[in-house]
């Protein structure tokens, strides 16, 4: 069994087709996936779609390019919807510096706010961090972030941030990018990330891995994460498989 731990298949392009993509995933033997929140109009959807369907969960939470969403009543809201058994993290938050660094301040308040929720809540964070590694690292830390559980999201560091995050309790999730070529940073990752510590994830429909790549991603991809990842370590599929998985249903109570 796989569970993709990262999948935005709420958005519209997968709308009329959702049962084929759900059906594809579970033949290719993903059983379980996360739909991430990205800003609050899309709560409501990714809730009727964990509601429907027994093996889909959902997170909330306000992606850092959308932190102009934070206001009192998205707070509200936030709240209001982790109080569902189905919605299992907040995400995904965090920092992202490689558009627009005109909202760092913004983006670093909004990012603890979330953190600080997530604590009330008692549920994981799902951490989007893109050219923002040590404020990342730093706002996590400052909150205590690892008590209540952190997934290094669609991981970019290198190997030593890796095991610096390893090493504060976090989790690293990895997706179509350990397939590519060139991508030596997230190889060596997924070659030393003890295997206690890795999720898999598709980021669907972004990061389609290889054989797919340039196509949309879906969750029924992440099979091809896993193969690579145990590639890379000269492991069986099936003990990548078995530890991403226990790992997932440790940490999100899955």
């Amino acid at each position: 069994m796989l569970i993709d731990t990262h999948s935005h298949i709420d958005m519209d392009n997968y709308k009329e087709r959702f049962e084929e993509v759900l059906k594809t995933a579970f033949e290719y033997g993903v059983k379980k996936i996360v739909i991430p929140g990205v800003e609050p109009s899309g709560f409501e959807r990714i809730l009727s779609l964990c509601e429907k369907y027994e093996n889909i969960y959902g997170a909330v939470g306000i992606h850092p390019e959308e932190v102009n969403y934070f206001d009192e009543n998205s707070e509200k809201l936030l709240k209001e919807y982790l109080k569902h058994e189905k919605i299992i993290a907040v995400g995904e938050i965090g920092l992202d510096y490689y558009w627009d660094k005109s909202q760092t301040e913004k983006q670093k308040e909004i990012f603890e706010k979330q953190i600080l929720i997530a604590k009330e809540a008692k549920k994981p964070v799902l951490v989007h961090d893109r050219e923002a590694h040590q404020d990342t690292f730093e706002i996590l830390k400052k909150t205590n972030a690892a008590e209540i559980g952190v997934v290094m999201h669609c991981f970019s560091g290198s190997p030593e941030f890796a095991a610096e995050c390893v090493k504060e309790g976090f989790y690293i999730a990895l997706g179509g990018v350990t397939t590519f070529k060139n991508a030596k940073k997230a190889k060596e990752v997924a070659k030393t990330v003890p295997l206690d510590r890795l999720l898999l994830e598709t980021d669907a429909p972004y990061m389609t891995p290889v054989p797919y790549r340039g196509k949309e991603n879906q969750p029924a991809y992440v099979k091809f994460v896993a193969q690579e990842i145990a590639n890379l370590r000269n492991i069986s599929f099936e003990e990548v498989a078995k530890a991403t998985t226990e790992n997932a249903q440790r940490l999100l109570k899955i």
